[in-house]
């Protein structure tokens, strides 16, 4: 009896470990908008859904840092779902404070501009499997706009 209970649960733990998951890439962050207190930046994230069911997303969580400092940080609570079958494009907000950007002034200073690195979590809900987090990480850099660009 023993022995068949461990081919059954060997047999299951083979068919959760093929199973598909969605996956994810970030594709872009572009700078959105400049206020007097914050800049506003939104990241692009693609997914691939491989199911033939819309699969909710739980929340998007991220982590913007620079200069090996986070930068800015939060959290989306339910952002809605992926289609099912397709491509599903979604945008994350990510809002810098400038006072933290006048932490940053060395490498700002050297050109004009911030290199980053972003890291996502993408939480979804997987039948039978359970919540799922999906890491993404995108490196880059972004041009800090200057007075002709605010005018």
């Amino acid at each position: 009896m023993s022995e068949l209970l461990d081919k059954a649960k060997q047999f299951f733990a083979e068919k959760v470990a093929n199973v598909k998951t969605p996956e994810a890439a970030v594709t872009d962050l572009d700078l959105e908008s400049v206020h007097r207190d914050s800049i506003d930046y939104g990241a692009k994230v693609s997914v691939d859904n491989p199911y033939d069911v819309s699969i909710p997303i739980c929340e998007i969580s991220y982590v913007l840092k620079s200069d090996g400092r986070e930068i800015a940080s939060g959290t989306i609570p339910d952002p809605g779902s992926l289609k099912a079958n397709d491509k599903t494009l979604l945008d994350v907000p990510v809002k810098v404070p400038h006072s933290v950007l006048v932490s940053l002034v060395k490498d700002i200073g050297r050109d004009w501009d911030i290199d980053y690195e972003l890291e996502l979590g993408l939480k979804i809900d997987l039948p039978i499997i359970g919540n799922f987090t999906i890491p993404l990480s995108w490196k880059g850099e972004v041009k800090l706009p200057t007075f002709s660009d605010l005018f």
